[in-house]
């Protein structure tokens, strides 16, 4: 396995593992590790997809990336707004 497999592959699992822990109620969606997981994820697989020149896939995780950051934003605005 070559090292974007990898990458792609540790995307996926952060992918998996973020929207488990949600189901499970270890996280919320409130929460910046759960959006952090997902930006880590769409990190990675955006990465694997360029490689393998995958435009469907590009797109997808970079908008589900970026949804992850912009919620991770809002999170720390809120955070820094109440202290």
């Amino acid at each position: 396995m070559d090292f974007y497999a990898i990458i792609g592959w540790v995307g996926a699992v952060s992918y998996i593992l973020a929207y488990f822990l949600l189901v499970i109620k270890v996280l919320s969606a409130e929460q910046a590790t759960y959006h952090a997981m997902n930006a880590f994820g769409g990190i990675c697989l955006v990465i694997n997809a360029l490689v393998l020149s995958d435009m469907p896939n590009i797109v997808v995780n970079a908008v589900w990336g970026g949804l992850a950051f912009f919620a991770l934003a809002k999170i720390m605005r809120l955070r820094i707004a109440k202290s």
